[in-house]
């Protein structure tokens, strides 16, 4: 079996090891197991039904998780998008007033374009058309976003008052001091560099919590997944197809488009998949993957889908190839039967992980040209705008708009990608079209 796997993907060229392999394809699923509970309640609010919309979730997360295993090969995880989520939610639905069924739809006919354009190369050329200061920044500033997302989550910095937005957290509190305990010991483990050492402070912190009290134990350990036909099957694709939905079908595109882009970027410059060109070879494959997830993920009941952050996690836990992914995919299957202890590993657990893979994914910015003010300076607002709105989707399209302007408007426009025009045109457009509800 070692033999085969070995052969399949890779693992002697890439310098990794079965057993490395499944820590980081553990590591992964454990710091993104939360989707599970998280992307079903966002989505109730649409008037998505909980149980099925949960086993929608776990499905798609399945499906094109496996699809990046094997087809693409890269140690990177695939689920419904959070933010993407919420904008179908809380906007298309709650503000805009379009059933559930239509925002589906919307999410299919973006799923069918990525589909087509990945297929035709033109996604690929898009993305050689970024140039290598942005794809630093993609990196630095999803290492930011991590980390800012897990010091909320464990509450060691919590909203503000008016003038401060953020705070320190109740540092005295059980929890707090839990994820303090969690970040410590997790970082001893790296420090001293243990194998699996992010996998291990979760577990750890987890257990830590049981025997504490903080966390009561899950009362049992495995339960049957409901039934899927409430929602399998019930887009409204038609109904999307109308110029009144086109903003929302705009935005769809958009946000999943630059959110797939510069995460597949960002965790490839941090497993060093780029090559000297700071491109990543066949990208068509893992982008491929993430388009018919969401095309299938339509289907099933939920929004758009694509490579999650939560997967430098696992790459810092040495996962470099498809197997690290195929773990976390069979972990999300069983996720469908195990979910009950599966989510009862909380937020003070797995979030020290996430600030501690912020702090791993900080080392590309050595690449970044600090003496040259028209690649710093897109390079800054990316990062800036990445984590301090608290959107992807943000940073990287204002990085679209502003490398090239700034180019063009010192002299110096034969060095923008005619691709990138494009991209900073096709920003300018989310900007326009983008709810600010």
């Amino acid at each position: 079996m070692r033999a085969f796997l070995d052969a399949y993907f890779g693992l002697r060229a890439a310098g990794t090891t079965v057993r490395r392999e499944v820590l980081a394809g553990c590591t992964t699923f454990l710091t993104m197991a939360y989707i599970i509970i998280v992307n079903p309640a966002i989505l109730e609010a649409a008037g998505i039904p909980k149980g099925p919309s949960t086993v929608a979730t776990i499905l798609t997360a399945f499906l094109g998780t496996l699809l990046m295993a094997l087809y693409a090969r890269r140690p990177f995880a695939i689920a419904p998008y959070m933010g993407e989520n919420a904008f179908i939610a809380y906007t298309v639905v709650g503000v805009l007033g379009y059933p559930w069924q239509t925002a589906l739809g919307a999410v299919f006919i973006g799923g069918a374009l990525f589909v087509l354009l990945t297929v035709l190369r033109i996604r690929t050329w898009f993305v050689q058309a970024i140039p290598a200061s942005l794809k630093y920044a993609f990196a630095v500033g999803i290492g930011l976003f991590l980390t800012l997302i897990g010091l909320v989550n464990t509450g060691i910095v919590t909203v503000g008052v008016p003038g401060a937005p953020l705070k320190v957290g109740m540092l005295t509190s059980a929890p707090v001091l839990l994820a303090i305990v969690g970040l410590l010991g997790t970082s001893l483990l790296l420090a001293r560099r243990v194998p699996g050492a992010l996998l291990c402070g979760i577990l750890g912190t987890t257990l830590l919590g049981y025997l504490s009290g903080v966390t009561p134990p899950p009362s049992r350990l495995t339960g049957l997944p409901p039934a899927l036909s409430p929602i399998f099957l019930k887009l409204d694709v038609m109904g999307a197809l109308t110029w009144g939905f086109f903003p929302v079908i705009l935005t769809v595109f958009i946000m999943d488009f630059v959110d797939t882009m510069g995460t597949l970027i960002g965790l490839a410059a941090r497993a060093n998949f780029l090559d000297d060109k700071g491109n990543l070879p066949e990208i068509e494959k893992p982008m491929l993957s993430d388009a018919l997830a969401t095309v299938v993920g339509a289907l099933l009941g939920t929004t758009t889908s694509g490579t999650y952050i939560e997967s430098a996690a696992g790459i810092a836990a040495g996962g470099r190839t498809g197997l690290t992914a195929l773990v976390t995919a069979v972990l999300f299957l069983l996720g469908l039967f195990f979910a009950p202890f599966l989510t009862s590993v909380p937020a003070y657990a797995y979030g020290p992980a996430l600030i501690l893979v912020g702090c791993l994914m900080l080392g590309v910015v050595q690449h970044l040209d600090f003496h040259d003010p028209t690649e710093l300076i897109p390079a800054f607002v990316t990062i800036a705008l990445m984590v301090f709105t608290y959107n992807l989707g943000i940073g990287i399209t204002a990085g679209f708009v502003v490398y090239p302007l700034l180019k063009a408007c010192t002299g110096r426009a034969r060095e923008v990608h005619p691709g990138l025009w494009g991209l900073g045109a096709l920003s300018l457009l989310f900007y326009v079209f983008y709810p600010y509800h």
